[in-house]
C-alpha cells in the first residue's frame, strides 16, 4: 500500500471543512502508486480524491495545479481539481502540500485491446498539442527532464550509495550523456512522462481520464512517444527493440501530432535519454558492467542512429 502518512477521521474532517464539498463520511486508501499518498474520500455530496505529496515542494505542486486547470479549460480528459474557501487549489497540511480532485468513475485496463491502445496513443499526442501554449511560473520547480538533471540525480544517487559500483556506473552514465545529440532548437513542451495504462481510466471501451501528473514536466516533446515505444516495443524482458512495433507506435502517434524533421532525426537521442533516466531511477540495480539500461543503450548503438531513423520513419 502506497500510504506513507496516516490520516484519522478527524484529520479528514478538518481538511474537508475548508471546502464546500460536504461532510466526511468514509475514506479508503488507494493502493496504486509508489510515491505519494492517495485516498478516496466520500462525503455527503459525493466522492473525491485526496492527493498528499510526500516529497514535492509546494511550488512543484503549483505547477501541477496550473497544468490541470489549463487541461480542464481545454477539455482534455483529466480530473478537475477543487479550490478551498479561499480560492486556493493547493493546500498545506503538516507542512506538505495536497490537492483535492474529482473522483472519475472508470477502470484500469489490464489487457487492452487495439482500440484501447489507439486511444492511448491519440491522447498522448493530443497532450503535446493541447499544451502548446501552456506556461506556468512554477515550471523551474519541476524536475524538467534533460541531460543536466539526469547527471545531477545520478551524482546524488552515487553519493548516497557510496560504492565503487555506483561511482563506475556514474562515470558510464556521464559518458553516455555527453554522447547525446540534443540541439537547442529541438522542440520542448509538456509531457506526462508516466503515460501507460495504469494511469488511464476507461469507462466501457472509452478513455475517460488520464491521471497522476506527478511526473509531468517541460521536456523534449518526443519524451512521451519514447515512453510508449519503451512500454510496447521493448519491455524489460526483451533483449532487443521490436523495430516494427516501434514504427507502428510512431506512425500512430504522428497521425495526431506529426513530428518535425528535427524531432524525427533526434528521436534516437531522446530515447537514449529516457533510458538513462531509467538508470537513475534504478541506480542500485545490477553491476557496473551488466545492468538493463546499459544493455539497452548498447543495443541501440549497435542498431545505429541512421538505421533507427530509417526503420521508424521510412516505409
Amino acid at each position: 500500500m502506497a500510504v506513507k502518512t496516516q490520516f484519522t477521521r478527524s484529520n479528514f474532517a478538518e481538511l474537508l471543512s475548508l471546502y464546500d464539498l460536504g461532510a466526511y463520511i468514509h475514506s479508503e486508501a488507494i493502493k496504486q502508486g509508489t510515491v505519494q499518498t492517495n485516498f478516496f474520500l466520500e462525503t455527503t455530496q459525493g466522492r473525491y480524491v485526496l492527493r498528499y505529496y510526500e516529497n514535492r515542494s509546494r511550488e512543484s505542486v503549483l505547477f501541477e495545479r496550473d497544468l490541470l486547470l489549463y487541461l480542464t479549460r481545454h477539455h482534455y480528459p483529466c480530473p478537475a481539481i477543487f479550490a478551498n474557501g479561499q480560492g486556493e487549489h493547493v493546500g498545506v497540511y503538516r507542512e506538505k502540500p495536497y490537492m483535492l480532485s474529482e473522483f472519475v468513475e472508470g477502470q484500469h485496463i489490464e489487457h487492452p485491446s487495439d482500440y484501447h491502445w489507439q486511444q492511448l496513443v491519440q491522447r498522448t499526442a493530443e497532450l503535446q498539442e493541447v499544451t502548446r501554449d501552456f506556461h506556468s511560473p512554477y515550471t523551474p520547480y519541476r524536475w524538467n527532464y534533460g541531460p543536466d538533471l539526469c547527471q545531477r540525480l545520478a551524482s546524488a544517487a552515487a553519493g548516497r550509495l557510496d560504492t565503487d559500483t555506483a561511482r563506475n556506473k556514474l562515470a558510464w552514465l556521464v559518458e553516455q550523456l555527453a554522447a547525446l545529440d540534443l540541439p537547442e532548437v529541438l522542440p520542448k513542451g509538456i509531457c506526462h512522462c508516466d503515460f501507460h495504462f495504469s494511469n488511464v481510466l476507461f469507462r466501457g471501451d472509452e478513455l475517460v481520464a488520464l491521471i497522476d501528473f506527478d511526473d509531468a514536466n517541460w521536456t523534449f516533446l518526443q519524451f512521451d512517444l519514447v515512453g510508449l515505444i519503451e512500454h510496447w516495443a521493448w519491455p524489460h524482458t526483451a533483449p532487443l527493440l521490436d523495430i516494427a512495433e516501434a514504427q507502428r507506435i510512431a506512425q500512430a502517434y504522428m497521425a495526431h501530432r506529426p513530428l518535425s524533421p528535427i524531432e524525427q532525426q533526434h528521436l534516437y537521442d531522446v530515447y537514449k535519454l529516457s533510458i538513462l533516466f531509467d538508470c537513475v531511477w534504478f541506480f542500485a540495480r545490477g553491476s557496473t558492467i551488466d545492468f538493463n539500461e546499459r544493455r539497452k543503450i548498447e543495443a541501440l548503438m549497435r542498431l545505429g542512429r541512421q538505421r533507427f531513423f530509417d526503420e521508424i520513419f521510412h516505409e
